[in-house]
Parts: C-alpha cells; sequence; structure tokens
C-alpha cells in the first residue's frame, strides 16, 4: 500500500495538546525497524537512512503533524487522583491510514522533555526499549490488541536509573498504535469542567476511531467491549500488565506502554509484576477488575455530557462482555471450535481450576492441548472429557508443534537477551527471539 499521512488529531485544536520540540541525541543508532508493521502503513521501503530521519530525528512526514504534540491529559495511578501528568518522555508525531482504512498514530517514548515530565529527564533506557520490543511481539503473536514497536534507535546517551546498574544506555522507541487517546484525556476535560471540548474528543474518537455514529454512551459501550477483550487477552495469554492506571488504557482497548511487564510461569492470580505494586492492585487475577474499574472512570467523566442512568447500564454490561470474551480468547489458543454439545464455560471453568491446582507451565499446557488434546495424568480427565465436545479449529501441521519446548517469554530470557547486549552488543539473541516468536504466532494463526 501506498503511505496514507493524516492529520485528524489537529481538528481537536489547542485545548488537547502542546507543540514541542523532539530531543536533540548525540547519536542515532539503528537497533530495531519493524518492517513488517510498516508494511501495513506503507513505510516498508523506507532507507535506514529515511527511517533514522523519520524515528530518530523526527523529520515530519509530508501531509501528516507539522510538529510533535505532546498531549494532555490525568489519570488515575494505583487509584490515586493525579492531575499533574501528561506526555512526560513522548508525543504524538504523526497520523496515517493503515491497510484496513484505520487512523494509526506514532507516539514515542525517549523522545525528550515535554511541559509534562516534572522532574524527568524524558529519555527511556535501552533496556526499556528492549523490554518493550519483546512484550509486544509476544502478545501480538497471542492474539492480544497491542501497540506495535516500530522503532528503535540506540541514543548515545548514559543515563541514571535508580531501579538498574547505572549509567545505563539510552534510546528512543517510536510504536504505531490505534489512538494515542487514553481515558486520562477524557478525566482532565471533567476535571476541569470543559464540556465543550469533551463533546469535540467523544466526536472524534467515534468518527476516528470506532467508526460510528452517536454520543458519550456509544463511546462508553464501545470503550467496554474492548477493554473487556483486552482483559480476557491478557488472562489467556498469561500476561500481567503492570500499570493499569487510567492514564495508561487507551480509548481503543489497545494494549501499550509496557514498563514492569511480566508473564507469569503459571496461572496463579496473585502474581504481581511491578515490584512497587505491594498490594497486587494489578495482580494477574485482578486484571479483569482492574479494566472494569477503568471503564467505570471513563463513565464517570462522560456524566459531563451525559445522563447518568446510561452510562450506568452500559457498565452492567461487563461482565458479560468479559465472559464472552474469556470463552473466546481461551478456545482461540486451544485452537477448538464448539459443537452443539460443547459447554465453553464449564471448559474454561475446569482449565482455571486444574492449572491453579497443579501448577502445570501455562505455555506448556496450550502447547500440548492445541487442536483438541490434553496433558497426560488424572488431573486433567475432567479438561479432556469437555475438550471430546469440540472440533479442532486449526491443524498442528505448522512445524512449531513438533518443537521439543513451547516459545515462553519469561523473565530469566528477558534479562539474558539484554546481558548480551549489554555485556557483548550482542543483538543476535534479540533478533532470533523476535523470529521464534513470529514463527510460533504463524501456528497459531
Amino acid at each position: 500500500m501506498h503511505f496514507s499521512p493524516q492529520q485528524a488529531i489537529l481538528t481537536l485544536g489547542d485545548p488537547f495538546y502542546d507543540p514541542v520540540a523532539p530531543a536533540d541525541f548525540p547519536q542515532t543508532i539503528l537497533r530495531f525497524r519493524n518492517d513488517r508493521a510498516a508494511a501495513t502503513v506503507g513505510l516498508e521501503t523506507l532507507t535506514d537512512a529515511q527511517w533514522i530521519a523519520h524515528f530518530g530525528r523526527f523529520q515530519p512526514f509530508e501531509g501528516s503533524l507539522p510538529r510533535p504534540l505532546a498531549l494532555r491529559y490525568h489519570g488515575h495511578q494505583f487509584r490515586s487522583y493525579n492531575p499533574d501528568i501528561g506526555d512526560g518522555r513522548g508525543f504524538l508525531f504523526a497520523q496515517m491510514r493503515d491497510e484496513a482504512g484505520r487512523l494509526m498514530d506514532f507516539g514515542t517514548k525517549g523522545s525528550g522533555q515535554t511541559p509534562y515530565s516534572r522532574f524527568g529527564d524524558g529519555r527511556l533506557t535501552l533496556k526499556g526499549g528492549v523490554r518493550e520490543i519483546l512484550a509486544t511481539e509476544m502478545l501480538q503473536a497471542l492474539g492480544v490488541n497491542t501497540s506495535k514497536s516500530f522503532s528503535l534507535i540506540e541514543t548515545g546517551e548514559a543515563l541514571h536509573r535508580g531501579d538498574e546498574p547505572s549509567p545505563t544506555r539510552s534510546a528512543v522507541l517510536v510504536r504505531l498504535s490505534h489512538s494515542h487517546v487514553r481515558i486520562g484525556v477524557f478525566q482532565r476535560l471533567a476535571y476541569e469542567k470543559d464540556a465543550e471540548s469533551m463533546r469535540a474528543l467523544v466526536a472524534y474518537v467515534l468518527a476516528n476511531l470506532h467508526g460510528s455514529e452517536g454520543g458519550p454512551v456509544e463511546l462508553l459501550q464501545g470503550a467496554i467491549t474492548r477493554c473487556a477483550d483486552l482483559a480476557a487477552s491478557y488472562m489467556v495469554a498469561g500476561f500481567v500488565h503492570g500499570v493499569l492506571n487510567t492514564d495508561n488504557i487507551n480509548i481503543t482497548g489497545e494494549s501499550f506502554d509496557y514498563g514492569p511487564w511480566r508473564f507469569t510461569p503459571e496461572w496463579d492470580p496473585g502474581f504481581t509484576a511491578a515490584y512497587f505494586d505491594h498490594a497486587g492492585l494489578y495482580s494477574f487475577g485482578r486484571q479483569p477488575e482492574a479494566l472494569y474499574w477503568n471503564v467505570m472512570q471513563l463513565a464517570a467523566a462522560l456524566r459531563l455530557v451525559s445522563d447518568e442512568a446510561p452510562l450506568i447500564a452500559a457498565l452492567d454490561s461487563f461482565p458479560d462482555a468479559y465472559e464472552t470474551a474469556l470463552t473466546a480468547a481461551m478456545l482461540r489458543r486451544l485452537g477448538l471450535a464448539p459443537t452443539p454439545l460443547a459447554n465453553p464455560a464449564a471448559l474454561v471453568l475446569a482449565i482455571d481450576g486444574t492449572l491453579r491446582e497443579t501448577k502445570m507451565p501455562i505455555d506448556r499446557f496450550f502447547f500440548e492441548s492445541f487442536g483438541g488434546n490434553a496433558p497426560e495424568g488424572p488431573a486433567f480427565d475432567e479438561i479432556r472429557r469437555l475438550i471430546a465436545d469440540f472440533v479442532p479449529a486449526r491443524t498442528r501441521d505448522h512445524p512449531y508443534w513438533s518443537d521439543a519446548q513451547p516459545c515462553s517469554m519469561h523473565i530469566e530470557e528477558v534479562e539474558a537477551i539484554w546481558s548480551a547486549i549489554d555485556e557483548r552488543d550482542d543483538w543476535g539473541p534479540l533478533h532470533d527471539k523476535v523470529a521464534a516468536i513470529r514463527r510460533m504466532g504463524e501456528a497459531l494463526a
């Protein structure tokens, strides 16, 4: 396809963002370019020099945004409201259409200070960029609606951080996302009682992102459905985002912004990703609750321009939407389709209970069970009985299913991949892992 630049965000006007200048980095060393994602927006033919000019020096794309924009937003951070945040080390760099006609955004991480940086340096560690690549690639392969790590460029600055050995290497990351708008954007407008801007934002999201018409209730219902699906796909992937604050929840329900993420090795509801999540607010098993709470905050913000009763009625649909999405996500990862005799809800409950009891590694369970199988042993008898009423939706013909081990992404491997880069500047393990993840994605697709 041809690159299709857009400027839709400019219709919202000055109350929503601040024009900013990108940092002038001492170096721009290209470390990762996602040509698979680039092909979806018509940019796969860029030379490396052109790539660096756009994604390391932020040369504008003709017909897209003339200057980067730092979006204004508020947010609940671990359920405490914070009106002093916004795009603090990133910005909206460009907009375009993808091959499906969707409006897409290039957002950055580590691109320099903005009016919302507070005491931060506006930078990103190279390790943080590598971790985001691994998270997004794995989640995409497992069927999670996620932003794409589009570009990673090392920038040649020595950064000091309290949670890793310092000084450490720096980078700038570019994400390809279906929207840079978060729930926190709505919260800021409600906080400031700016009804006119809220109506403009609702219209923008419905017209450009949800592809629908209507008003605040339709917007909320779309967000509920998408966030319920996201919660379900996190669970089936065994993924823990770690920081599900309202400023980290995209209005399109697309997962993004990966900091302390982890994949839980076992089906452990209490497993947490962030060392600072002492209460387990965003633990593995509480992620559906967290996303439900976040759409409640969206509903609260929308009361500025809507009657309350229909918003409450829409919120009541979240539990059923989540259960439906969880069943669909579970069957996708199992490669199964139901027959008239099948009981999908019972199968989901049996898998949940059995994995909790047996502590079988999540990835091993789905690897052995794909296409209508189940692990050996009496603990899995109930799962085998229930699976017999389903039919395979996909085959095990791909060579991946002959591997000795499933493709996983646990913290030990993440650290080993980073150590190769940090100690030997060896990028081979990262690129090999991305290739292995994409191979698994082909087998699951």
